[in-house]
């Protein structure tokens, strides 16, 4: 798969993203659809549930200098990312950790590799089948690092709740509150990132 980062002479930065959002997201629906089968439901499940073809997209650029005390500094706290997939593209630098068994684990970044995180509403529409990652940036005292992240989410109006195929009663019922993606984000946007605690909020 190409993807569109060269700013040729005639190209402009913002046709470059363009192109380099829109060949991510192609990418995410792709990952989707294996995800969908995984969970035992039609290929294309997830896509037209989360109204994909209205998918919104949130790109953003991280810059993380040399700290000279990196002990006493954090990049960006413990948290969760909204939507269905955060797919990462980072330079040679690490720096992310994810908290595995209690323990925060380093994730050495591959050369010519995204890292794909999966969110808080892949979580909720499979019921916790699929659990969004805990995660955090920490920094260090000699080398600048990079991140792009692009988060992956359903259609702003689109209510994401736990897929009816995937409960079976009492011994399985719904976790989760249904509720639209678009009011989740004002949640997300109204507190400090900690934890998974805004995930916690809509747990029933």
């Amino acid at each position: 798969m190409a993807f569109p980062l060269r700013n040729e002479s005639n190209v402009s930065g913002s046709e470059v993203f363009a192109g380099y959002s829109s060949t991510v997201g192609k990418l995410a629906r792709g990952l989707l659809e294996g995800i969908s089968e995984s969970l035992g439901l039609e290929t294309g499940y997830i896509d037209k549930a989360m109204n994909m073809e209205s998918s919104l997209q949130i790109l953003t650029a991280n810059l993380y200098p040399p700290c000279p005390q990196p002990e006493l500094a954090m990049g960006l706290p413990p948290h969760s990312d909204h939507g269905l997939l955060t797919i990462l593209m980072q330079n040679g630098i690490g720096g992310l950790q994810v908290n595995h068994g209690g323990k925060w684990v380093n994730v050495d970044p591959l050369p010519n590799a995204f890292l794909v995180n999966t969110g808080d509403h892949l979580e909720i529409m499979s019921n916790g089948k699929y659990k969004s990652v805990l995660h955090r940036a920490v920094v260090n005292s000699k080398a600048t690092r990079m991140s792009i992240p692009q988060s992956i989410g359903p259609s702003p109006d689109t209510v994401v709740a736990p897929v009816e195929q995937l409960l079976d009663g009492e011994n399985n019922r719904a976790m989760y509150l249904a509720m639209k993606y678009k009011d989740y984000l004002e949640l997300h946007l109204s507190n400090v990132l900690n934890g998974k605690s805004r995930l916690e909020r809509v747990k029933i």
